[in-house]
């Protein structure tokens, strides 16, 4: 199975953390910065997941959500989304842009990493 994840995280701090703890896991992580980078390595590295976050510069997370389920390459890629913002986003926004799910600060890194593990065993049945 594939153990690719793409993280679009523009906090360096949150984006080191999450690294860290997706690696410690067993997974291969792919890092970008802004929402159109995300966009670009999603179609061309074809990861497994996507964790967004969702105060991005450029374009925010809502609209990088949108773009990816809108492309026949990543249109049914499972999407995690995050807030480091310390406020709890409507549940409809985060779905209406098509994410799976979200997780909202404070983090708990167990939960985390267990909705990823979520994710990717539904995918994985999904594809089978």
């Amino acid at each position: 199975m594939n153990k690719k994840i793409l993280v679009t995280e523009g906090d360096p701090v949150s984006l080191r953390l999450l690294v860290y703890t997706l690696q410690h896991e067993g997974y291969q992580v792919l890092t970008t910065a802004n929402g159109l980078e995300g966009l670009r390595k999603a179609v061309k590295e074809k990861p497994a997941l996507v964790i967004l976050d969702v105060m991005l510069s450029g374009i925010d997370g809502f609209e990088v959500c949108h773009r990816l389920r809108t492309e026949p390459q990543t249109g049914q890629l499972p999407i995690l989304m995050l807030s480091a913002s310390g406020e709890e986003i409507d549940k409809s926004a985060w779905l209406n842009a098509g994410a799976d799910d979200y997780v909202s600060m404070p983090w708990h890194l167990r939960e985390l990493v267990t909705k990823v593990a979520t994710l990717l065993e539904r995918e994985k049945e999904r594809l089978s």
